[in-house]
């Protein structure tokens, strides 16, 4: 492996399990690059006022605090994250949330929420799924947690643009969108899809909608 494929290959490592110092660097980028996306899905999310919602693979944690304004103060929010610094970098930057009781961090994969069935009345999950090999079984698990009121939205880049970008060769699966669809169809939501913006190259947005 040349300097350049290692190079790409550490930051591709890093963008899916930061860690470390430069972890915390990679989780402050993640939060500016991926803002816009975040706060449109946490917009799409729809929570009401008091309900309980979930950022699954929160990364640098920004759409936490979206989530958490989105709530108010009888709300909880539940941040999901495989990456302990990640975690860690949470757990300090939302300590006041934590400590009433507004905020729960727990470290857990998208395959295996720490939650009952039918415990959530919204989950988001953002630029995540690249990183998932088991993304039937995630979406399983995601649909298995909300209510009957509830609504699931999953924030993805076009995977075309993700394509040429260098360090998505070192382990990003990158899925056509109409394979995540039919793939999160399966889970027997029905599922709704846009993009952000009218940009031809914008991110999209896929909504599921649990039926009472």
């Amino acid at each position: 492996m040349g300097v350049r494929d290692s190079v790409m290959a550490g930051v591709a490592k890093q963008l899916g399990h930061p860690s470390g110092l430069r972890g915390r660097l990679v989780g402050a980028a993640l939060n500016r690059g991926n803002r816009r996306l975040i706060q449109s899905a946490a917009q799409a999310l729809q929570p009401e006022k008091a309900s309980a919602v979930a950022d699954v693979g929160f990364g640098g944690g920004v759409g936490l605090k979206f989530l958490l304004d989105r709530v108010g103060p009888a709300g909880s929010v539940h941040g999901i994250e495989v990456s302990e610094t990640m975690l860690s970098q949470a757990a300090g930057r939302y300590r006041p949330d934590i400590e009433n009781g507004r905020l729960s961090l727990h470290s857990a994969s998208m395959t295996q929420l720490p939650f009952a069935d039918k415990a959530l009345d919204g989950v988001m999950t953002v630029n995540t799924i690249y990183f998932v090999a088991e993304l039937d079984r995630a979406f399983r698990e995601l649909a298995r947690v909300i209510n009957s009121r509830g609504r699931l939205v999953i924030g993805l880049a076009d995977p075309d643009v993700m394509a040429k970008l260098p360090f998505t060769g070192h382990g990003f699966q990158l899925r056509p969108v109409p394979d995540v669809i039919d793939m999160l169809r399966s889970t027997g939501l029905p599922v709704e899809h846009r993009r952000i913006s009218d940009d031809a190259n914008a991110p999209h947005l896929l909504f599921a909608q649990a039926v009472a």
